[in-house]
């Protein structure tokens, strides 16, 4: 699986003994939606749907054998649902609700989001503005230190976009066009703080 082999190259190229760093199962086709967070919510709104959600996946697993994390995808025909909601992870509970276009041509796109979701669960945190979806300078860069600083060559996987310009960033369309910067390796244990 493609995310396997990102995580795999990107274990290698932090220098994890482990070169295998995770292993992705596909469970049985779900026709029942998980709880969505609220748009809008209140911090106590968004706690009750973070429990509800939980005790949903909780309920839902009918995968046979060992479970450690749980990603939910849901997909969308791009001609009736153009733009899609934000997908979501969550350490607490390690569950996660990736949304993605059913589409062929979307696939790698599709394993950005479910890339990023799925590093939520292992701790790491968003690396972009969410008011514009701007990565985050130096944080949300591949290459913060690069001259001249634009265009990024990668996205940083947890800053969601490739830099182009001060203002205009990109949504990578394959999961080889962005990285595991040091921070989001910090966080998920990959490397040691500074």
């Amino acid at each position: 699986m493609p995310v396997e082999r990102y995580m795999a190259e990107e274990a290698e190229r932090y220098g994890l003994a482990n070169n295998h760093p995770i292993e992705i199962k596909l469970g049985p086709v779900i026709h029942e939606s998980p709880p969505l967070p609220p748009q809008q919510g209140s911090y106590l709104d968004i706690m009750l749907w973070s429990l509800k959600l939980r005790y949903w996946a909780a309920t839902h697993n009918d995968y046979d054998g060992p479970v450690d994390l749980k990603l939910y995808v849901r997909y969308f025909d791009p001609e009736t649902s153009p733009h899609l909601t934000h997908s979501v992870g969550m350490q607490k509970g390690l569950v996660g609700i990736v949304n993605a276009f059913a589409d062929r041509r979307a696939a790698g796109q599709n394993n950005v989001v479910f890339a990023h979701e799925m590093l939520h669960l292992f701790g790491a945190t968003d690396k972009y503005n969410k008011s514009n979806n701007m990565p985050l300078y130096p944080e949300g860069f591949a290459e913060p230190d690069r001259e001249p600083l634009y265009p990024q060559q990668w996205a940083e996987i947890m800053g969601g976009r490739r830099p182009i310009s001060e203002n205009k960033a990109e949504i990578p369309d394959k999961l080889n066009h962005t990285l595991i910067g040091e921070l989001t390796a910090q966080e998920i244990n990959w490397l040691q703080g500074e």
